[in-house]
């Protein structure tokens, strides 16, 4: 027994080192006082690095391991999924670092908030047991919670955060309702059993089961902000610090469509004719919603909102054609996403007013192209990749999606698909016109050159979105092999 938990802790040492180091840079950061700052933020990325190559090296096993009494499991589909959380985590600080210093952010535990969200999110990711998603969910919720209204100065802010805790707390109520009724049909939380249970074709098709079932697709659809459980996002995005609206629109969203994932084609695959038509009607309205509340919206932070919201909608279109072609198109979507939200929100970051707050109003943009025109052309470089433009990597994120509800006849979908993504160019596109075509509103400052750390984030992420073409198949190869250990 103990030689197994050694081996389980050996091959969790990520986690476990992610764990200690957040709570070692808290202790440093009591410490340290008002100069834990930026000190605790080189450490917190410092940290994450380790994590990242630690997590990297688990992707050389073959075949699944779970671990601590199945209760989480590691194979390649979480190594991929988790990497992209970890560099959302690295990103984030990133972006937090000119802020850290001042009355947005200016306290370390930020970073340490960050750290401990991350640990969560790679928690539900590896959970191969109802019990370790929940703890997962929770650890990392709690964490978000407070980085939402972490700027106790405003009030919009304060109320960001007291909108999403509500929310949450009743969507992780709905969530264990829903475990709860699958652990009274089945008599277990394990994945691995609960997925014995649908070989049974007369007891897979039992309503409790299917109940169950729904409920634990709407608390992960309220994580993921698919319509109608989105209603948190624009305001969450709104009032939330930058850097954390930064956050949230990267890391969470790639948990929760890896936890969906896993629970949709793991645990309930054998039924999948019964949440089917649920994703089908989650996929259709966050695209519908994404795109048309976006074109009315005049923040550009509720703008990003709304687009995410769409994004989801055309992410869950892999999930709904099934299979390993469907899993695939949204592993490789995901991925392209995360990088496109990345360099956007590092551009969008380094654009301040004359208070030298960063830019909330579409009009903050007009004339930028004559301020900075490197910030101006990676900007409009990243709507054109989110409008699916090709040759851009947006384009082939959309490809991949569209292709694989196409090849399992879901052609009514993939049709609107296509017209809610040309509704929602018009946004992107208005963007690109405000900053090149208006005129500069007068007190608008961009700093993009005084801010190194957004580089490391925004240039990157536009070599990545252009130079995409020349290598689709490294990244479409990896997300094959992911979507193979799930299945």
């Amino acid at each position: 027994m103990e030689l197994n938990i050694f081996y389980d802790m050996y091959v969790a040492r990520a986690d476990i080192f992610l764990a200690l180091g957040a709570l070692a840079l808290l202790v440093i950061g009591v410490c340290l006082k008002t100069r834990a700052m930026h000190r605790i933020a080189i450490m917190g990325v410092t940290t994450l690095f380790v994590v990242l190559v630690m997590t990297l090296q688990q992707d050389n096993a073959s075949t699944a391991t779970t671990l601590f009494g199945d209760m989480l499991i590691y194979d390649r589909y979480g190594v991929f999924m988790k990497v992209l959380v970890i560099l959302g985590g690295i990103a984030a600080i990133f972006m937090s670092v000119r802020d850290l210093g001042g009355h947005v952010v200016g306290k370390f535990e930020y970073v340490i908030l960050v750290l401990l969200a991350v640990l969560g999110m790679n928690i539900m990711i590896s959970a191969n047991n109802m019990l370790s998603l929940y703890i997962g969910l929770e650890l990392q919720s709690l964490a978000l919670y407070i980085l939402a209204a972490f700027n106790r100065n405003s009030l919009v802010s304060s109320e960001a955060g007291l909108k999403y805790f509500i929310l949450g707390a009743l969507s992780s109520g709905m969530l264990l309702f829903g475990i709860s009724l699958v652990y009274g049909f089945t008599g277990t939380t394990s994945f691995p059993l609960i997925a014995n249970t649908m070989i049974d074709s007369t007891m897979g098709a039992a309503m409790p089961l299917i109940v169950g079932l729904v409920f634990v697709l709407v608390g992960l659809a309220f994580k993921i902000s698919a319509v109608p459980f989105h209603m948190w996002t624009p305001d969450v995005y709104q009032g939330a610090p930058a850097s954390v609206t930064a956050f949230f629109a990267m890391a969470p969203k790639v948990a929760a469509i890896a936890i969906l994932g896993r629970v949709l084609f793991s645990v309930f695959g054998d039924i999948s004719i019964e949440w089917t038509p649920i994703l089908y009607i989650l996929a259709l309205l966050s695209m519908a919603l994404g795109a048309f509340a976006g074109l009315v919206q005049s923040n550009i932070y509720r703008l990003l909102a709304y687009s995410s919201i769409g994004n989801i909608g055309f992410a869950l279109l892999g999930f709904i054609s099934g299979g390993l072609e469907g899993i695939t198109a949204t592993l490789v979507y995901m991925a392209i996403y995360f990088v496109m939200t990345a360099g956007t929100f590092a551009m969008i970051l380094s654009i301040r007013t004359k208070d030298d707050i960063a830019a909330t109003q579409l009009n903050d943009f007009a004339g930028l192209s004559m301020q900075s025109k490197p910030v101006a052309y990676g900007l409009a470089i990243m709507m054109f990749s989110m409008a699916g433009i090709p040759p851009l990597a947006g384009f082939f994120g959309k490809l991949f999606v569209f292709k694989a509800a196409v090849a399992n006849e879901f052609y009514i979908l993939a049709v609107l698909g296509v017209i809610a993504s040309v509704v929602a160019s018009y946004y992107y596109l208005r963007l690109i016109k405000i900053m090149f075509f208006d005129k500069a509103v007068q007190g608008a400052t961009v700093s993009f050159q005084s801010s190194g750390m957004l580089r490391w984030v925004a240039v990157p992420s536009v070599a990545f979105v252009v130079l995409y073409i020349l290598f689709p198949n490294w990244l479409v190869y990896e997300a094959t092999q992911a979507a193979m250990s799930l299945k």
